[in-house]
């Protein structure tokens, strides 16, 4: 009998650290990169908001080329900007149809994050349990 159990507790702890821990690693890293997007539409709305109240119309700007190398530009017309709307694509906006699709995109984002805090609860209560049969199964074991 006391193999068997030893047995169980084996698999018990094998299946938490081979299974839900990098489960649990898995979904944080994916929240924290929703995290990052909302902060980046997060920052460019708030960026259109600026350029609205302060009515520019054109300016001048530093753009990282990547590898830290920035090259001085111009921006002629402010008041179209692209926007990645995701997979690799641009849209032109004006800034009214940008503060719109930010809006939805934050919604989206935010319920993305709702999603993946939910999923990390779940794994975080599965664990748990995992861990409290493996402590009854250890005091059985010492009686």
């Amino acid at each position: 009998m006391d193999r068997y159990r030893e047995e169980k507790v084996r698999r018990f702890e094998d299946f938490v650290d081979r299974r839900l821990k990098p489960d649990l690693v898995r979904a944080i890293s994916e929240r924290d990169k929703v995290f990052e997007q909302q902060k980046i539409f997060s920052d460019l709305k708030r960026n259109i908001e600026n350029l609205e109240k302060n009515g520019v119309t054109s300016l001048r700007s530093l753009v990282n080329l990547g590898s830290e190398v920035y090259v001085q530009s111009e921006v002629p017309d402010t008041r179209h900007i692209f926007v990645d709307v995701g997979l690799g694509f641009h849209v032109e906006f004006t800034w009214s149809e940008a503060l719109d699709f930010i809006s939805v995109k934050e919604a989206t984002l935010a319920k993305k994050i709702d999603e993946y805090t939910q999923l990390i609860a779940s794994i975080k209560a599965q664990i748990k349990l995992v861990c409290e049969g493996i402590r009854e199964l250890l005091q059985l074991q010492s009686e």
